[in-house]
């Protein structure tokens, strides 16, 4: 019997195998065994098939003959015949003879040799083919033995009957004892209904089942074991199936590992979407979702955001906020198992106002760990055990991770996993602090941008005209839109100034670019064209000289001339550009002269009219410099409405400049309305969400100065036309009813009509204009500007612009085509005087 067969398990089973016919195949499908007999003289007298086969000489050709003659070399028949004397004299004989077969070829027998009644019973068993069988159970033997792995045999049956030593150490047992039993004896009803399964199958079909898993447990381990078995069927030499081989692997350790590496791969999956899908936009509370949306629910089943009430509200300092109890804001929550708010770890102990809600300003408890992880910068594990840490009866296992960027505590992230989920370990640990890291950067980002974005929107607003700018003869309308929060702020302004005679500028340009730096660029373009207006210059040489201003922004050589700079080199500074458009608007003829640089043209509404756009001259952006301006003249009618803008309005990524201009116009169609309904209108109607770029729009209703509140009169060149100002000016203003008036305006046109009479010449224009102030104007050919200046005691004149500055609110002088143009402005009875009028003192130290 082989090492490690085993016996049947009782007599019975031995009993029921005698006297059974067996299938074919058997042992002597492996190897050449032949059987014959000699008589009493030597002779063969009985030739088996079997020994036909062996020897290749069919009976007919063996029977009679001397086998010794028959099948051995010739140099052995000697000492062959000396044995089969001894054999047939009675004695028992094994041992090896070298035969000789049909053909010629030699081998080597092991001979059985058993002396019977008048002869001999002959058994031949080829050496060579059992010598192999031996080395194949040998092999056996040592692989059975020595292999890590488990063997097992299972007849046709399913009862094992050979394992080897590694399987029933695993299970507890000799390797005896394992003979007979079946799947059901060690492992659970499913796996093992599952291991006979696949047996059956294996039996059937023979084919084999590989890396099959199976899970179980084993003496002295309460722990699970995974196995992989692979099955194969075995077959006899003549192919009858005869059972099942399988070799089962323990595979516990290496699941681990391959669950290990799962989850690796799913953190760097989880870290790729977290860079492709976090920091999206430059929004704190966007980025603190963008978060969520990545941790729920691959990471975690409930997950908070929560920020320094103190970041939010933009304070620069967040050192308050170090102890950990500083007001904190929920910006962010998700949930995957309750559409509901569900209390987190760390939330105030008072739960009578519920879970806390998204956009709820609330504080940790000193002690809470979520407190301590805003103090330390450390993260905190609540587990199962985190008694009042632990929010709600959902919660089984929650990480508080800190959100830090540059040294600075911002917030933190709460990750909460439900119960019926793994708690989390420490690869869990270092991933959450991955993801707030990553979350913190950005929302620092969002929060340092969104402070520069705030500073120069504040910058820009304060650069703007207030929202209702009043203006004579004109209804004014206006509004501003910035950019979104990623586009940063534009360059876009409008101004509405007052000039002398009831004459009105309306501005409107961008600053091509965007930031901080396009905001103080067009603050001194503002600046620029203020002062500029100022000057009473005519809108072309405005523009002209608003180029050479923007020409030098930016520029360590601001302030030299564009020929200077050409001689010294090129400039490597950075270049500004802008477009302007300059309107000058007359309420007393109703007449605006354009200048243009680069802008869109303005659009003029008339009354039962379609909105038409002005055709201006083109002209280069301010900072290109070369080319000089153009203005042309409009009379518009009473009620016209004039429409100055931005691109922004009417130009995005949607739609071509063509379609938006169309589709302005067309929102200026219709009846007559409010100015202020216009602009919601038009907000309203057009694209101006995108948020590409920031709108500013300005609206004017003309409202010409009528008739009745002009007085015009032309005055000849000689003295006498003195008195006659005097007496012109008194019946006006008493035809006005301002009779308060008249004394001061008496002296005050006296003195400009004597000035235009001493150093003018030509006729003389007196006009009076009543709107919300009376201005007077008196006009001569000549050039040359009036200048104030200080008499000395000795002289006779000289103190008639002292006077006129005292007694007005304002004066000045401006340049025509024809000469110059001196005036002054006063109050009406009733309104608020910026002057009180000159004291005796003052009027005393005037001689």
């Amino acid at each position: 019997m082989p090492a490690r067969a085993v016996p049947p398990r009782d007599d019975t089973d031995a009993v029921d195998a005698v006297w059974q016919s067996s299938p074919p195949g058997s042992l002597y499908d492996y190897i050449r065994v032949a059987s014959f007999s000699l008589d009493g003289d030597g002779r063969i007298d009985q030739w088996s098939a079997r020994a036909a086969q062996f020897f290749g000489v069919p009976a007919e050709r063996a029977l009679g003959r001397d086998p010794v003659n028959a099948f051995a070399p010739e140099h052995v028949r000697e000492r062959a015949h000396a044995r089969l004397a001894e054999i047939l004299d009675g004695r028992e004989w094994t041992g090896l003879v070298p035969y000789r077969d049909a053909s010629g070829g030699q081998g080597l027998a092991e001979v059985y040799v058993m002396p019977a009644d008048h002869g001999a019973l002959c058994i031949a068993v080829d050496v060579a083919t059992l010598r192999q069988i031996e080395t194949d159970l040998a092999a056996s033997q040592a692989v059975f033995g020595q292999s890590p792995m488990g063997f097992v045999l299972f007849d046709t049956s399913l009862r094992l009957i050979r394992v080897n030593d590694r399987f029933a150490t695993v299970f507890g047992r000799e390797a005896e004892e394992n003979h007979g039993r079946g799947p059901h004896d060690f492992l659970s009803r499913v796996e093992a209904d599952r291991l006979s399964a696949a047996l059956r199958q294996v039996l059937e079909t023979g084919e084999a089942v590989l890396d099959m898993p199976l899970v179980g447990t084993v003496p002295g381990d309460p722990g699970r074991r995974r196995w992989s078995m692979s099955l194969y069927r075995l077959h006899s030499g003549t192919g009858r199936p005869i059972g099942v081989a399988g070799l089962a692997m323990d595979v516990t350790g290496r699941q681990r590992a391959e669950r290990e590496a799962a989850h690796a791969r799913r953190n760097l999956a989880l870290l790729n979407e977290a860079g492709a899908r976090i920091g999206t936009s430059l929004d704190l509370e966007t980025t603190a979702r963008e978060l969520l949306d990545v941790a729920v629910p691959h990471f975690c089943d409930i997950a908070s955001v929560d920020l320094y009430q103190a970041l939010l509200s933009g304070a620069e300092d967040l050192t308050g906020t170090t102890d950990g109890s500083g007001d904190v804001r929920r910006v962010a929550f998700a949930s995957s198992v309750s559409d509901a708010p569900i209390a987190m770890a760390g939330d105030d102990d008072d739960v009578a106002d519920g879970p806390v809600a998204v956009g709820a300003v609330h504080r940790y408890r000193f002690s809470s760990a979520s407190a301590r992880a805003l103090r330390t910068a450390q993260p905190q594990v609540i587990d199962g055990d985190g008694g009042p840490d632990l929010g709600g009866t959902l919660v089984q296992s929650t990480l508080v991770v800190p959100m830090v960027a540059r040294d600075t505590v911002l917030g933190l992230v709460q990750f909460s996993r439900a119960k019926g989920s793994e708690p989390f370990v420490d690869r869990d640990r270092m991933l959450a602090e991955e993801l707030a890291a990553r979350a913190a950067v950005f929302i620092d980002n969002a929060r340092l941008y969104r402070r520069e974005h705030e500073r120069a929107l504040i910058l820009q607003r304060s650069l703007l005209p207030p929202d209702d700018p009043e203006a004579a003869g004109l209804d004014i309308a206006c509004r501003y839109l910035p950019g979104s929060m990623e586009t940063e702020v534009g360059g876009d302004w409008f101004d509405v100034i007052e000039l002398p005679g009831h004459r009105t500028a309306l501005v409107v340009g961008d600053v091509m670019g965007r930031g901080l730096r396009a905001a103080v660029a067009m603050g001194e373009l503002r600046t620029a064209v203020r002062t500029l207006a100022a000057l009473d210059l005519e809108p072309a040489e405005v523009l002209g000289a608003l180029d050479e201003v923007a020409n030098g922004l930016g520029s360590p050589n601001q302030g030299r001339t564009r020929r200077a700079k050409d001689r010294g080199g090129a400039d490597l500074s950075e270049v500004y550009l802008a477009t302007c458009i300059y309107v000058v608007y007359d309420a007393v003829t109703r007449r605006c002269t354009i200048a243009n640089a680069g802008h869109l043209p303005p659009v003029v509404v008339e009354s039962g009219e379609s909105p038409l756009l002005l055709e201006v001259p083109r002209g280069v952006p301010l900072g290109v410099g070369g080319e000089p301006f153009e203005e042309i003249e409009v009379e518009l009618n009473e009620g016209a409405l004039l429409a100055l803008y931005t691109d922004g309005l009417v130009e995005s990524r949607n739609h071509p400049l063509d379609e938006g201009l169309d589709a302005f116009r067309d929102s200026l169609a219709g009846p007559p309305r409010p100015l202020e309904d216009i602009c919601d209108h038009v907000l309203a109607t057009l694209d101006t969400a995108h948020g590409e770029d920031d709108i500013a729009l300005l609206m004017a209703r003309i409202r010409g100065l009528p008739a009745e509140q002009v007085g015009d009169w032309t005055l000849e060149p000689r003295p006498t036309s003195v008195a006659r100002a005097r007496e012109l000016a008194r019946e006006q203003l008493l035809s006005w009813e301002l009779g308060d008036l008249v004394d001061t305006t008496e002296l005050l046109v006296s003195e400009l009509v004597t000035n235009a009479l001493r150093h003018g010449y030509g006729d003389i224009r007196l006009r009076l204009l009543l709107d919300r102030t009376l201005v007077c104007e008196v006009w001569d050919s000549a050039l040359v500007q009036p200048r104030r200046r200080r008499a000395r005691d000795t002289d006779e004149g000289g103190r008639g612009l002292q006077l006129v500055t005292m007694l007005s609110e304002s004066w000045g002088s401006r340049r025509t085509h024809r000469g110059k143009t001196v005036w002054f402005e006063l109050a009406l009875p009733g309104e608020q005087s910026h002057s009180s009028g000159p004291s005796v003192d003052e009027l005393l130290s005037m001689f």
